[in-house]
């Protein structure tokens, strides 16, 4: 039985005066786990810890989930360390990928720490996996509280970013044209070479009235080289209100992005964006994006342009261990010169599935893009059909701290009429990332 593990516990002094060392004391499990919550109550939190953490090592798989569950609700609730309490959390969800209520509490504190789409995710995979009625009803209220959220936060990720065509190039030595073949650069022509990649995010929000509030996020992305001319850089602010309107939510903001390449400035672009997520039963939903910029490009006038975008996003959770979703999306961009004017259309689906302590991802996409006009130089009218695929996992047990190790590998292909624009690349990112 799980109450047969036994512990030890400091005890007191012997009365032999020959012995006064103190002598430890054997409790059962059950009278170690009452220890812990009487340490916790009396606030003293790093006996229970230690208590707990003893408990967690236990073979028992219940026994070991219950005391990690009990460690992460105090982190979260008393301690208010809700990273640790997150990580605890998914070291369940490992081994028990169908304990709802743990899913629950994941989302929970994905909440706290700002990351809105994750807590919904876990949601949807506790809902897949069937819930008792009162489960349910805890579920709808997490869900409903989603939009009271952590006022400020952020994140960020490293990678190391090797890549056989880092600046997306064609691996041609010349450039047909009208008036001939042009030898191409070796600047101009794929490069390979491994990078460092930096992303990150940081959010504020502040209430408006009870059911809107306004978040302003910034977010930014660097490929680093050593061949700096090849860096690529952009920072983006969105500012606006965020609505709740019965289960939908609404996002309204004003956005600007900043965007330097070889280290020197390439474009800046000014515009408005609406997003609008509605669930679509227990186990999915559906998102819609709408944007509308004006783009001013630094380097060339030629391809100063209006940029309209509109996606479609549907993910749903198959069970709890298994989900996936697409994406459709067209953009036109109308550029000064009808010939960088361009429409464009695509296609992307994906699929995460968790075995154990490790999730998998894959993706795939197709897309197609159309020129108005043919550029004067070039004998054709630009037309792109573009396909892309990938593979990563995130392998929590090699985590250290709350962090763990991520891998992806990507493959692109780009045919194009146009030669500069015809490429193909493989790419791959080994990183770290909060291990929850």
């Amino acid at each position: 039985m799980a109450t047969a593990a036994f512990y030890s516990l400091p005890g007191q002094a012997q009365e032999n005066a020959t012995d006064t060392a103190p002598q430890p004391v054997r409790v059962s499990a059950e009278q170690l786990f009452a220890f812990a919550d009487q340490a916790r109550a009396a606030r003293d939190f790093a006996t229970a810890e230690t208590a707990y953490r003893a408990l967690a090592g236990n073979p028992d798989l219940e026994l070991r989930t219950e005391a990690r569950f009990r460690l992460a609700l105090m982190f979260a609730d008393d301690l208010g360390r809700h990273r640790d309490a997150a990580v605890l959390f998914r070291e369940i969800l490992d081994e028990k990928p169908g304990a709802a209520r743990v899913r629950i509490e994941l989302a929970r504190m994905q909440v706290m720490l700002g990351d809105l789409r994750a807590a919904e995710r876990e949601l949807r995979s506790a809902q897949a996996a069937g819930l008792p009625p009162e489960v349910e009803q805890q579920i709808r209220f997490y869900a409903a509280a989603l939009s009271a959220q952590k006022p400020f936060g952020g994140s960020v990720a490293i990678a190391f970013a090797p890549d056989s065509n880092i600046n997306r190039a064609t691996r041609s030595d010349t450039l047909g044209t009208i008036i001939g073949d042009f030898t191409l650069d070796e600047d101009a022509k794929a490069r390979s070479g491994l990078g460092l990649a930096l992303r990150g995010q940081a959010y504020f929000r502040t209430g408006i009235d009870k059911r809107s509030q306004l978040l302003v996020r910034a977010s930014t992305y660097a490929n680093l080289y050593r061949a700096e001319q090849f860096d690529d850089i952009a920072l983006s602010i969105q500012a606006g209100p965020e609505y709740v309107s019965g289960k939908d939510r609404i996002n309204i903001s004003g956005e600007a992005t900043w965007r330097w390449y070889g280290l020197d400035p390439y474009s800046f672009s000014a515009g408005a964006g609406a997003t609008w997520q509605h669930p679509m039963g227990q186990k999915a939903q559906l998102r819609l994006d709408g944007r509308i910029a004006d783009i001013n490009n630094r380097r060339n006038r030629l391809q100063d342009a209006t940029n309209l975008l509109l996606a479609a996003s549907y993910d749903r959770a198959f069970s709890a261990k298994f989900g996936g979703g697409v994406q459709i999306s067209g953009n036109r961009e109308a550029a000064r010169d009808p010939g960088y004017s361009t429409a464009s259309g695509g296609l992307t689906a994906y699929l995460f599935r968790e075995f154990g302590q490790t999730t998998l991802t894959a993706s795939a996409g197709y897309s197609r893009l159309e020129a108005d006009q043919r550029l004067f130089l070039y004998p054709r009218r630009r037309v792109d059909d573009r396909l892309q695929a990938s593979i990563g996992g995130h392998f929590r047990f090699l985590k250290i701290g709350s962090f763990a190790p991520t891998v992806k590998v990507g493959w692109e292909r780009n045919k194009s009429t146009v030669e500069i624009w015809d490429y193909s690349r493989i790419s791959a990112e080994f990183g770290i990332t909060s291990a929850f």
